[in-house]
């Protein structure tokens, strides 16, 4: 083999070796749950499910919106166990995207019975996400992300063009008014855990995401062999396209959902 030959094979399997990473287990179905607990992510509260949570309720599902303070993953872990202590059973851990985080460290805690991730991170055990990331193109709204003693927000125009994309622009406006301020070390926080190696797990994509490279959201639902479904909306799919993540979500409680046209895969 010539050199350059030997230097193209070598070329080639590092780049083999930076997108292909070990697959989740084959995951059984979910078994039938009455709760769903949601984690919100960066930049955002508790509020940013309010349009899911009315189509959960009405479906018979007991739900819990968290209210994650973002001040450390360890903090997050902790808000996240004190609402999963609080079911009475089998529970599904809903994420959005830097939540998805604290679903893959705190899944692994026995009454969550499924895992959804809703155009977040999934990062396996002490992954440095980071790195992961950046083998993809960066969103637009890095750039509109101001911090000050530590901690981020996100300026109104990348909140609203780049983070919001989608959403109805008084709705969005709210939201970046409610949004919560972010401690700049969580994004390099490292799990300890991975729940989705072994919880079904279920992914929806944004395929208009400017902050989470759809490509990436894409990566991570093949890697954990999740159930998917691609959404043609912004980061804030669970706002603009409230129907398609809620029918999700009630996919992952083991809940029929007449006439859904929401296409799964696998």
């Amino acid at each position: 083999m010539t050199p350059i030959r030997i230097l193209t094979a070598l070329a080639m399997s590092a780049l083999t070796a930076i997108f292909t990473a070990p697959a989740a287990e084959a995951q059984t179905a979910p078994v039938k749950a009455k709760n769903v607990v949601l984690i919100h992510g960066a930049w955002a509260d508790g509020s940013s499910w309010g349009e899911v949570i009315p189509l959960l309720q009405k479906a018979g599902l007991h739900a819990t919106a968290v209210q994650n303070p973002l001040s450390s993953l360890a903090d997050s872990n902790a808000a996240a166990k004190r609402a999963l202590a609080l079911q009475d059973g089998p529970t599904v851990l809903v994420g959005h995207s830097w939540g998805g985080t604290v679903v893959s460290d705190v899944g692994i805690d026995p009454k969550v019975s499924a895992l959804v991730y809703v155009a977040a991170r999934a990062p396996d055990a002490d992954e440095d996400f980071v790195a992961l990331s950046g083998k993809f193109p960066t969103g637009p709204v890095r750039a509109g992300i101001q911090t000050h003693d530590g901690y981020t927000l996100l300026s109104e125009q990348a909140f609203l063009k780049d983070f919001a994309n989608g959403v109805e622009p008084t709705k969005a406006k709210v939201l970046f008014a409610e949004q919560g301020d972010t401690a700049a070390s969580i994004f390099a926080g490292r799990t300890s855990a991975a729940a989705w190696h072994n919880k079904p797990s279920f992914y929806a994509v944004a395929k208009q995401d400017r902050t989470i490279n759809p490509d990436l959201e894409r990566f991570l639902a093949k890697r954990m062999n999740a159930t998917t479904v691609e959404i043609d909306g912004g980061h804030l799919i669970m706002v603009s396209h409230a129907r398609q993540v809620a029918n999700l979500i009630l996919q992952a409680a083991g809940v029929t959902v007449p006439g859904s046209k929401t296409a799964m895969k696998k």
